[in-house]
């Protein structure tokens, strides 16, 4: 299982909500950078970046964050946030994003993220299925969309994606675990498409990790990737602890 710190960006400031409410904001560090740089002295080698200020704006704001991460680090990106024209994706990859994830546009204009798969291929788009009580949430968690969870995801799979990010809105930033039975449902109605066990999902848990042996329970019901933020901020979970975890599961 990857582990995937967050860098969460507003003005350029790395910060954290609680359940996607900007009312909520925590500055933790006004340089992003030397966060990742951090991350990367740890072993770690994954950063989940996210643009608030384009969740809210609809469009890509911070790239330039995102390129100085890029190109003073080593670390594998995945940019999301606001992505949501051709223009914005290609300003993304441009500026140093391995992967970009798309949540509202998948919703809103399934048309155009549809083409994302199938022109860029299922290893650098990745699927933001962020949920309320099992129904999908957009534009930055602001509005609730009716889309099933499970259902939405396997039209995507259908469609080629392979990579799913997956938040429990009501844990995010709660510090309060993560939802083991929601990942559980989506694992096993989501494993295969079309009898296809070539399509089978990577699921990235997201939301609410707390503690470090929330980790290894998460890996071992088959989770890909584990994001984790405010946990490692209000220093809940060590980046010791992840750099010897890291090191124990080769990853």
């Amino acid at each position: 299982m990857r582990i995937i710190p967050a860098i969460d960006i507003i003005d350029g400031k790395c910060v954290r909500l609680s359940k996607g409410d900007y009312d909520t904001k925590k500055i933790y560090n006004e340089n992003p950078l030397e966060v990742a740089k951090e991350f990367e002295a740890h072993g770690i080698q994954y950063l989940h970046l996210v643009d608030l200020d384009g969740a809210k704006s609809k469009h890509i704001v911070n790239h330039k964050i995102l390129e100085q991460i890029a190109c003073g680090t080593t670390l594998n990106i995945d940019f999301g946030g606001g992505l949501k024209t051709d223009d914005d994706l290609r300003i993304a990859f441009e500026s140093g994003a391995n992967q970009i994830t798309g949540g509202s546009i998948a919703v809103k204009d399934k048309e155009t993220f549809s083409n994302w798969i199938q022109t860029y291929g299922a290893e650098k788009i990745i699927l933001g299925a962020d949920a309320k009580d099992e129904k999908v949430a957009v534009s930055g968690w602001q509005e609730e969309s009716k889309e099933e969870l499970i259902p939405f995801i396997s039209s995507y799979q259908e469609k080629g994606i392979a990579y799913v990010i997956c938040t429990d809105i009501s844990k995010d930033g709660m510090l309060e675990g993560p939802s083991f039975d929601l990942y559980k449902k989506i694992l096993a109605q989501c494993k295969e498409v079309g009898g296809n066990v070539s399509q089978g999902l990577k699921l990235i848990a997201s939301g609410g990790i707390s503690t470090f042996d929330e980790l290894p329970k998460l890996a071992e019901m088959g989770c890909e990737g584990t994001i984790i933020g405010k946990a490692i901020y209000e220093n809940r979970i060590s980046l010791k602890q992840l750099e010897d975890f890291i090191l124990e599961i080769g990853m």
